[in-house]
């Protein structure tokens, strides 16, 4: 039973349970900005420059058999070595727009971070300055 409270102690750690909720919040989020882009800024992109979509740009490095379409996915399907470059620049395209998005939002929230206002309390004045400041009045009392 000793191995078991000393697991629950772990996991009920601040920093795991941090770590957990960010994994959470931070899956839901990727899913969040892969729709941004995706749905919202690659299309708008793909009008302005034309087709960006090079997942079918391909090399076949083998002779693929007669009758077989010539076709990324008719190839791989007829076990058709391919090197399938046009699939990963997509994917660096959309990375890089993905990151300059998130780039982005965490340089507007940092710039509404610095624009709040810090309403830090002062701090409070040490026992022994007080003490000191008291001597010092009393002094200035008995010479006047």
């Amino acid at each position: 039973m000793g191995m078991m409270s000393e697991f629950k102690t772990f996991a009920m750690r601040g920093n795991v349970i941090d770590l957990a909720v960010g994994v959470i919040i931070g899956a839901s989020f990727g899913k969040i900005v892969e729709s941004v882009v995706n749905d919202l800024i690659m299309p708008v992109v793909g009008r302005i420059i034309g087709k960006l979509d090079f997942s079918n740009l391909f090399v076949a490095l083998s002779e693929p058999p007669a009758g077989v379409p010539h076709t990324l996915d008719a190839l791989k399907k007829a076990g058709v070595p391919v090197f399938a470059y046009g699939n990963f620049l997509t994917i660096l395209v959309n990375f890089v727009i993905l990151a300059f998005i998130i780039f982005m939002m965490v340089r507007a929230i940092n710039k509404v971070r610095a624009e709040e206002p810090k309403t830090e309390a002062p701090a409070a004045t040490p026992e022994d300055v007080v003490l000191l400041r008291e001597i010092r009045d009393s002094l200035k009392a008995r010479q006047a």
